[in-house]
């Protein structure tokens, strides 16, 4: 696996720049010096590859850092990232969801009980800025959590409960 420069924040938010693991584009060439995956430093909140660098301001304002199951396959913003299959991995030391139960949103800390990193399932696309770089972005699945046991208790009363989608044990190492 490759492994991108150092990153200097510990918290994530959406906008941030943060680390996600793919298979690597290159790795069906038969070229053994290509690994099967790498860590990519890249833009949490998802631009698809088909925005044009002239409309990127309005994308990046986009709430595009969760992804909904029902919804990736025909929303503009993730379609095509989930047509061409480019699935990551977001490794998380801890997640945070909102507890409404006092009436008011308090961060809540979820994470493993053994310490080991949480792998979340994403997508990831590359775009390109007015000056032709290439930037690579990401977001984090998320299925409905109305029947979960856990999850089905936090969000705001009233909206749906959604949660992301946590990769069983042992997808972090296989991609």
């Amino acid at each position: 696996m490759t492994r991108p420069g150092v990153l200097s924040r510990y918290d994530m938010w959406p906008r941030y720049q943060g680390i996600f693991v793919r298979r690597t584009p290159e790795h069906d060439t038969g070229d053994e010096a290509v690994p099967d995956i790498e860590a990519i430093i890249g833009r949490w909140g998802l631009i698809s590859g088909s925005t044009r660098p002239d409309a990127l301001a309005g994308a990046e304002k986009l709430s595009t850092f969760n992804a909904r199951d029902d919804r990736v396959a025909n929303a503009f913003t993730f379609r095509n990232a989930w047509r061409r299959a480019q699935h990551c991995i977001i490794p998380a030391d801890a997640i945070f969801e909102p507890d409404w139960r006092s009436g008011k949103a308090v961060a809540t800390r979820f994470t493993r009980e053994d310490g080991a990193p949480l792998g979340v399932a994403g997508l990831w696309d590359r775009f390109r800025d007015a000056a032709g770089q290439w930037h690579e972005s990401f977001t984090m699945l998320t299925i409905n959590a109305d029947q979960d046991p856990l999850f089905r208790n936090y969000h705001q009363p009233g909206k749906e409960r959604r949660m992301v989608v946590i990769l069983p044990e042992g997808r972090m190492a296989t991609g």
